[in-house]
């Protein structure tokens, strides 16, 4: 099969999706509460007994709402206050870019700097500052900060007694919060491709499981699967099935991204010798690099239609439980690298 045809097949595997005999969307798992005793018939007997109980019921009931709905608009005004807060940051960062780069010139001038490692992965070859790679690493900063909050609502909502329409809540909450970060990477890949593909902005163990820029969803969902059971038969074949097709779509992907990468390097070779560094032959590599930003916002492509299959096969409560399960992994790794990191080890 050639690399068009396992990118056609890539586009097509969302419908195959639809036909995998899994259960119906999340959404439709959710039974609206109907309680019998607010179901009013015509009292014959003329006693008003069993018509206050109704009324009891009922206020009750329209009081939770009301607290709920407080709730809600308390949730909310501290979602604005946080954002405030994040928006003021970015422009705090935006002002020590700028000092940064007035910083740089002056070095330049003064031939004092040489940018080198993971401490300049936003300084240019040139001692250029990205400012689309500083303004990532400053949004992925917030973004892990407000990942422990998520991590942490789903380790209490697992083991509470709240409703499956509030699970609902915290779920989607969580799922949107991994859909912001693939938006964040689609940016960052058009900044610095390569910045993203080697996974400079994740922990040393995370990068020793990177694939296009990220994790596998194949390999997430073997993680998932023994933590979310017992599951149901059609639940069951839902995720072998879902497993399978981002298996083979992880495939084609590999595959495109390695023909591609062997191009670019012909591109690049192709230069004559006793050639300057920039001739004609970059400007034919710069275009194929347009290519390696597509793999990655494919790739982000599959495992955001990976998290939402998921969680459309699931209950509310055992998507809840897959999503602390995914918040956690990644939380244990980026632990391991930190005790790696500052172990101190006696040499063999």
């Amino acid at each position: 099969m050639g690399m068009y045809d396992h990118m056609h097949q890539l586009s097509m595997w969302g419908e195959s999706f639809k036909s995998n005999g899994s259960p119906h969307p999340l959404s439709s798992m959710l039974l609206p509460n109907t309680s019998p005793s607010i179901l009013q018939s015509e009292d014959t007997s003329g006693t008003p007994g069993p018509l206050n109980k109704y009324d009891q019921e009922v206020t009750k009931s329209s009081e939770k709402i009301q607290r709920r709905l407080a709730q809600n608009r308390e949730a909310a005004r501290k979602s604005r206050l946080r954002k405030k807060a994040y928006v003021k940051q970015l422009e705090s960062s935006r002002l020590k870019l700028m000092q940064l780069e007035q910083e740089l010139d002056r070095a330049r001038q003064q031939g004092l700097y040489v940018a080198s490692g993971v401490e300049a992965s936003h300084v240019g070859f040139n001692g250029a500052v990205n400012s689309g790679i500083a303004t990532f690493e400053a949004e992925y900063g917030h973004w892990l900060e407000e990942q422990q909050k998520h991590v942490s609502d789903l380790r209490a909502a697992v083991t509470s007694n709240i409703s499956d329409g509030e699970m609902r809540v915290l779920v989607e909450a969580s799922l949107n919060h991994y859909y912001e970060l693939f938006r964040m990477k689609g940016a960052a890949a058009k900044a610095d491709v390569f910045y993203v593909m080697s996974g400079l902005w994740k922990s040393s163990a995370e990068r020793f499981f990177l694939w296009i820029g990220g994790f596998r969803p194949s390999e997430l969902i073997k993680i998932l699967r023994p933590k979310i059971e017992p599951l149901a038969e059609p639940q069951l074949q839902g995720i072998c099935n879902l497993g399978q097709l981002c298996q083979q779509a992880e495939d084609a992907l590999s595959q495109g991204m390695d023909r591609l990468q062997q191009t670019l390097a012909q591109s690049v070779a192709d230069g004559q010798l006793g050639e300057a560094s920039y001739s004609p032959q970059i400007d034919t590599a710069m275009e194929k690099l347009d290519g390696v930003v597509r793999f990655v916002r494919q790739a982000d492509h599959l495992r955001k239609a990976a998290l939402v299959q998921v969680s459309q096969i699931l209950t509310p409560r055992q998507a809840a439980r897959g999503l602390l399960v995914l918040g956690e992994y990644f939380e244990r790794l980026r632990a391991l690298s930190q005790v790696w990191a500052t172990n101190t080890r006696e040499p063999e």
